[in-house]
């Protein structure tokens, strides 16, 4: 993997720069469109390459392990030809999905028991197990298996849950020397930096990620729960301390302002449920700011979604055809909600990166921010 992050804004932490893989390139600052199961929700492969650009999207370990399994995903030669997407594929450990079943898992030191969502069958996540999966399913970049910490949560849970994750670092790390790739291609781990809100944790774990010399970084634990400015902080502190040379990921970060804010703190690679995930439920993100599509209000509305962005949507759909079809509970309202809200991520990155490159990026944040919060 090569990155090269050469131009950086004169006013804050914030860069641009190249992610090279080997299934193309990947420029920085970009949002990743989340791909649970091998498919962004309501979104066509076609829609991902042609209207939205994605460079890169999520394919996530836990479900893919549980549905199609691995041995269909070998059998297929990996995600990205069970998908039909030859663009790059980041894969979580599935950690964050352990974490979010806290009612039906036991955390060891060896490893993660668990309860399907599913079925209600068992299984058994190990460090070691984690690498194997991912390693079937074929990302380009995938993650080292973590704890991910709740919000709140006491010291001396943060501390233990921190040790455990190192522990399994190394595991991962060593499996990997041990175990070469299934596909004819390289596969790049990031490690993750967790430690709750406390500073001493986040730096020493900082610092025993960037002792790994992974080809890039992780950022975990954050948009938990935790108040905006805890989030921020956290992340320009942890920044500090990551190595330049190699591209940073904030997971599961945020909305269009958390994204603008990220950035200056020197993230280069952020993904989110939301934009899919509210458009399903009606909600838009546009340059003018946030739209409930499902207000009388737009009923008679025929301007174009975002009279600001580059979303072929835009041009194609008025606000008063599409809350129509919510209210008439039609998928295709779905599918145009986000397409359009995954577009306006993606032209957000862009316009970001733009700016950085033209050396203005902090005032336009500044400007831009209370605009993208306003509530239309």
């Amino acid at each position: 993997m090569f990155f090269s992050s050469n131009i950086k804004d004169k006013n804050s932490k914030a860069r641009a720069g190249i992610l090279q893989t080997d299934h193309g390139k990947i420029e920085t600052p970009i949002f990743m469109p989340v791909g649970t199961v091998g498919s962004v929700k309501s979104v066509h492969q076609r829609e991902l390459k042609e209207d939205i650009n994605a460079q890169i999207i999520l394919g996530n370990t836990y479900h893919l392990y549980l549905r199609p399994g691995t041995d269909i995903l070998y059998k297929a030669g990996g995600l990205h030809k069970f998908i039909n997407w030859n663009r790059p594929v980041l894969t979580d450990s599935g950690g964050y999905q352990v974490f979010s079943l806290s009612q039906t898992r036991k955390i060891q030191e060896e490893g993660v028991k668990f309860k399907s969502h599913i079925d209600g069958s068992y299984h058994f996540f190990t460090p070691e197990k984690s690498m194997e999966i991912q390693r079937f399913i074929g990302g380009d970049i995938f993650m080292a298996f973590d704890e991910c910490t709740p919000y709140p949560c006491d010291y001396s849970y943060a501390k233990n849950s921190l040790t455990i994750t190192h522990q399994w670092l190394k595991r991962c790390v060593k499996w990997c020397d041990e175990n070469p790739e299934f596909y004819n291609y390289k596969q790049h781990l990031f490690p993750i930096v967790q430690g709750s809100t406390f500073d001493d944790l986040r730096k020493f774990s900082a610092e025993f990620i960037s002792s790994v010399h992974a080809d890039g970084n992780a950022i975990g634990g954050l948009s938990v729960g935790e108040p905006e400015e805890e989030m921020y902080r956290i992340t320009d502190l942890v920044t500090d301390i990551l190595p330049l040379d190699k591209p940073r990921y904030l997971m599961g970060v945020g909305t269009p302002w958390n994204i603008l804010e990220s950035i200056s703190l020197g993230i280069d690679m952020m993904d989110c449920v939301m934009p899919t995930r509210n458009a399903r439920n009606g909600m838009l993100f546009t340059w003018d700011g946030v739209i409930n599509i499902k207000n009388k209000k737009w009923a008679d509305d025929f301007s174009e979604l975002d009279t600001k962005g580059t979303a072929f949507v835009d041009h194609d759909y008025s606000k008063a055809y599409l809350r129509h079809l919510f209210s008439a509970n039609e998928f295709l309202g779905k599918q145009i909600a986000s397409v359009h809200n995954l577009a306006f991520y993606l032209d957000l990155v862009k316009t970001a990166r733009k700016h950085i490159i033209e050396g203005d990026f902090t005032s336009w944040k500044k400007s831009v921010i209370p605009q993208l919060r306003n509530r239309l």
